[in-house]
């Protein structure tokens, strides 16, 4: 066989492994029916709820508004045959406890959180990935936590420098960002907290197209509290844009290898957000952005997230 045939077959045969690495086996049940449950104790006795699959190293998966661990589904399925990974529901999600409190929801805490599942599991680091306001723990853990993070994944989430940087300069970014100012003002009863609509079950899973996943959806949206998903934005998103908007602190760089998802579509987050993100980094950047995925990327474009995902960690694992 000549070179070019030897490539070209090698190349065809990667292709063919990586699109089946996305599709659930026929007959085998859904994730959601497979993982094992547990809860581990955080600071002040907070109950975190966790889903697991599959044996091997760490893989942490935290979720952001609103979803909870199910968002994780098909990157469970395709890497628990190489790794544990692990998808948490966060503190005021589904079987999470949900403490009163908008001081209960400080991302110290949050960050807490995910190093007590680490910790519950006997492990001593994993790789940290997050969505949205789970890339916001997973950004501050990998910050604060180093020494626990072998690696970090970041799905539609600039570095926090990046997003201080388009809240205070980009006149699209601080638009997007309005609906933010309503979770912090507003009761998840008004009328038109939620793009205009209350928040219930029902609205806060209108962005699931699967139906029998949306069915999920609500019976989590349920069981979670809604105040509890404010309290997030109380507490930590930025009060300010503009010029109003003070400069943060600079943050140490993160020290671990990063790999980023960015569904270009999505409204909340704009991708100039990522401009610059290599200069707070002290390891290699891995940025792959997602033409025609909005802002829940790891389901918009589940196979590409999925295949880049296990390519990308089983070359660091040297497996």
């Amino acid at each position: 066989m000549t070179t070019q045939k030897s490539i070209a077959a090698v190349a065809f045969a990667l292709v063919l492994g990586l699109g089946a690495l996305g599709v659930t086996v026929a007959g085998q049940p859904d994730v959601y029916d497979r993982v094992k449950h547990g809860y581990a104790a955080s600071e002040g006795g907070v109950k975190i709820h966790y889903a697991t699959l599959g044996e091997g190293p760490l893989v942490v998966m935290i979720h952001g508004f609103p979803d909870f661990w199910y968002s994780w589904r098909r990157q469970m399925e395709a890497l628990s045959d190489r790794f544990q990974v692990v998808a948490i529901d966060q503190r005021g999600y589904n079987l999470s406890d949900k403490p009163k409190g908008v001081e209960n929801y400080d991302v110290r805490l949050l960050v807490g959180d995910v190093a007590a599942v680490i910790r519950h599991l006997g492990r001593d680091k994993a790789t940290i990935v997050g969505h949205d306001w789970g890339g916001v723990v997973a950004w501050q853990f990998a910050i604060n936590v180093p020494q626990m993070t072998e690696n970090l994944i970041i799905l539609n989430l600039p570095h926090p420098n990046g997003l201080a940087r388009e809240l205070r300069s980009n006149p699209t970014q601080i638009k997007n960002s309005e609906y933010a100012r309503n979770f912090q003002t507003k009761s998840p009863s008004d009328p038109t907290v939620f793009f205009g609509r209350p928040m219930t079950a029902e609205n806060l899973s209108g962005w699931v197209r699967d139906p029998e996943a949306r069915k999920r959806y609500v019976e989590a949206f349920e069981r979670s509290d809604f105040e509890a998903m404010l309290n997030y934005y109380k507490r930590n998103y930025p009060r300010g844009s503009g010029t109003e908007a003070p400069a943060p602190p600079e943050p140490e760089k993160v020290r671990m290898p990063v790999l980023m998802f960015h569904g270009l579509n999505g409204m909340a987050l704009n991708s100039d957000g990522l401009s610059g993100t290599w200069n707070w980094l002290e390891k290699d950047l891995t940025l792959v952005t997602v033409p025609g995925a909005g802002h829940f990327v790891q389901q918009d474009a589940a196979d590409l997230v999925t295949n880049t995902m296990r390519w990308w960690l089983t070359m660091r694992a040297g497996r």
